[in-house]
């Protein structure tokens, strides 16, 4: 499989014969999500089941196979369950709030998110003058990481990347600077463990290294002219921020300033979650969707 770059070669690797996933898609009221599943369905890479009530859904995808439910708690329940029994492949969020998915997916008797998993954030970002996808963690779930929610961070990401075709992904640990400050940035001290672990073999095939700034990550040119070396030599294909406030700032910097398009799930589930904000608009509902469809 060679390696996808761009949200078109995404969406044409998705229509190009593979199975569609079944997505079960919570409250989906809104014209940005129906717009985003019938975008979807067109392009043939998905199979949705509607949950909610069925008068606000109106008559659009009145093809599409629907469940009804009381209100959006029971909604949200009754999509986690189609992914409990097996029936459902993506769970995707629409017109209701994050809190009431987050009840469901994270209920200890009857959710999806196993003993040991870390829920977390994964974005991909495309980017006018970046070559490449560039993917990140985790702008929106966890403050502040641990060493151990760190490692799941990498484990997932390092599983999205290959699951878009990369086969040795290089994964940047961010920070404002290069250099192992333990005492004011305990972070970098885990990131080096995090290098280690990686050259012994636990991830699997793939390169990671830090503490690196943003530039030195991305940036040929910025590593070589701060007289560095690094075996990801400024073309990381993902970050990992050290936490939310970082990875939040530049999200939404490159979403503003940068017109970046963006996708992107939570991670750690039994299925990939769309969480997109109620707000955002057909296409980024779209790209999430075919970004959980590819895991």
């Amino acid at each position: 499989m060679k390696a996808i770059e761009n949200f078109e070669e995404l969406i044409a690797y998705l229509g190009g014969g593979m199975e569609p996933k079944r997505v079960a898609v919570v409250c989906p009221y809104d014209e940005s999500t129906q717009g985003a599943v019938r975008k979807a369905m067109d392009e043939g890479f998905v199979k949705p089941i509607l949950v909610g009530d069925p008068k606000l859904m109106g008559g659009a995808l009145k093809e599409v196979p629907r469940l009804k439910a009381t209100d959006d708690d029971d909604a949200a329940a009754m999509a986690v369950e189609l992914v409990r029994q097996g029936m459902a492949d993506v769970l995707m969020k629409g017109m209701l709030n994050t809190d009431n998915l987050l009840r469901a997916v994270l209920n200890k008797q009857t959710g999806i998110l196993q003993q040991g998993k870390v829920l977390t954030h994964l974005t991909c970002a495309q980017l006018p003058d970046y070559d490449k996808l560039l993917f990140m963690t985790d702008v929106a779930v966890i403050p502040q990481p641990t060493k151990e929610q760190r490692q799941q961070q990498l484990r997932y990401v390092l599983r999205l990347c290959r699951s878009m075709g990369i086969k040795q992904p290089g994964v940047a640990l961010i920070n404002c600077s290069e250099k192992v400050d333990e005492r004011h940035f305990p972070h970098t001290a885990e990131y080096r463990e995090l290098v280690k672990e990686a050259e012994q073999g636990t991830y699997g095939e793939c390169i990671v290294d830090g503490p690196l700034d943003l530039k030195t990550s991305l940036s040929g040119r910025a590593l070589k002219k701060k007289g560095l070396s690094s075996p990801l030599r400024g073309h990381a294909d993902a970050l990992i921020f050290p936490d939310i406030q970082a990875g939040n700032v530049f999200y939404k910097t490159i979403t503003l300033f940068c017109h970046a398009t963006t996708a992107a799930i939570l991670a750690g589930p039994d299925v990939p979650v769309v969480l997109t904000s109620r707000a955002d608009d057909v296409d980024s509902k779209f790209y999430s969707l075919a970004l959980a469809c590819v895991c």
